[in-house]
């Protein structure tokens, strides 16, 4: 499963039923799970491009059933978490670049030449438009759609569409929370949510306030909630 064309490392960890075409370089200190396919010309666990890695031991970890096509590239991770990982059911298209300490959990899709800068982290199934250019720290919620072509400069939070130059939020995706079982209910409670944060006319603490003193509890309020309020960047406004 691994072509005599392709480099592995000795010291890389390669799960079972595992495919690596010719000409992929897969370096140190990278775990790959099983049923993965890395593609031809794929780079996994090079040193990062980062200024402030001085050669300390650092990891590149890919989870189950990821798709790596060709010409992607992930680095390893450096001091500051130690480690860039890519979870479980990502599918990552042609010429997308994800830098150092990256995260991204499960069920992702990043399309053709998305390019992650330094400790970006992507929530579960988030799909990322391709050509989309994303800022380091920025924090990509769970099931969002972002538009390709976008420059991504602030926070996303989940649930949502985001599109436009500069990037602003243009409604929840309704279309992928549907396809994946969320109910009436629940998708009702999340335009309600973001009704009030961004047509409220309120800031964004006070937004916060009337959402917790108005509507019902849900584990979709809360996670709207909580990622807003830990925002270190600033969420994308309307």
């Amino acid at each position: 499963m691994i072509s005599p064309l392709a480099y592995v490392s000795p010291k890389a960890q390669i799960g079972k039923n595992v495919t690596i075409d010719a000409f992929a370089y897969i370096d140190d200190n990278v775990i790959i799970g099983d049923n993965c396919h890395i593609f031809p010309s794929a780079v996994i666990g090079a040193i990062p491009q980062d200024l402030k890695f001085k050669g300390e031991e650092t990891w590149t970890i890919i989870g189950d059933n990821c798709v790596l096509r060709e010409f992607v590239t992930i680095h390893r991770g450096t001091a500051s978490k130690g480690k860039t990982v890519v979870g479980n059911n990502n599918l990552i298209m042609a010429y997308c670049h994800v830098a150092h300490d990256c995260i991204l959990h499960d069920n992702i899709i990043m399309s053709n030449c998305t390019q992650l800068a330094g400790e970006v982290e992507v929530d579960d199934y988030a799909i990322i438009g391709g050509g989309t250019l994303v800022h380091q720290f920025t924090h990509i919620g769970g099931h969002v759609m972002i538009q390709g072509g976008s420059k991504v400069n602030k926070d996303i939070p989940p649930y949502i569409i985001a599109a436009r130059e500069p990037i602003a939020f243009c409604g929840i995706n309704s279309v992928g929370l549907n396809r994946r079982g969320f109910t009436p209910e629940q998708i009702h409670t999340i335009q309600e949510v973001y009704r009030l944060i961004y047509q409220g006319g309120l800031n964004t603490s006070q937004a916060l306030e009337q959402i917790e003193g108005t509507i019902a509890k849900t584990h979709e309020r809360d996670l709207i909630v909580d990622f807003v309020r830990s925002s270190a960047r600033g969420i994308l406004r309307a």
